[in-house]
């Protein structure tokens, strides 16, 4: 599956936040933040059965500007979600859902403006 996001980040953004979600369980929570204690980051989680996994933060790569279009793509493989930024690949997600072919629901939230999103299977 190949999801690929267009949008602009509305400008005085504090963050977003993209989720795959399988029913209640979140597969993969991406959460851009603009000020996070003072610095730029990125948060990767799930949330199965209502428990929130151990966070993963980037703060090498973030890749958003506040008022700025972007394109985000999102590929799931066999065992992780990559992510790419304006055609550069930024991080990685090991799956915490298995069942791939179980996660229905994409939701996207907060400081963004969306201009398209499309999912295509590989």
């Amino acid at each position: 599956m190949l999801i690929t996001i267009h949008g602009t980040i509305n400008q005085n953004a504090k963050m977003f936040t993209i989720n795959l979600t399988k029913g209640n369980d979140i597969a993969m929570h991406i959460n851009p933040r603009f000020n996070d204690q003072g610095k730029k980051t990125i948060v990767l989680n799930s949330q199965i059965g209502n428990k929130w996994g151990k966070e993963e933060r980037e703060h090498k790569h973030f890749p958003f500007t506040q008022g700025q279009p972007f394109e985000m793509k999102i590929m799931c493989t066999n065992s992780e979600f990559k992510m790419a930024v304006n055609s550069s690949h930024i991080l990685e997600f090991k799956h915490q859902i298995r069942d791939l072919h179980s996660i229905k629901h994409l939701g996207i939230y907060n400081d963004v403006t969306l201009t398209s999103v499309e999912i295509d299977k590989l």
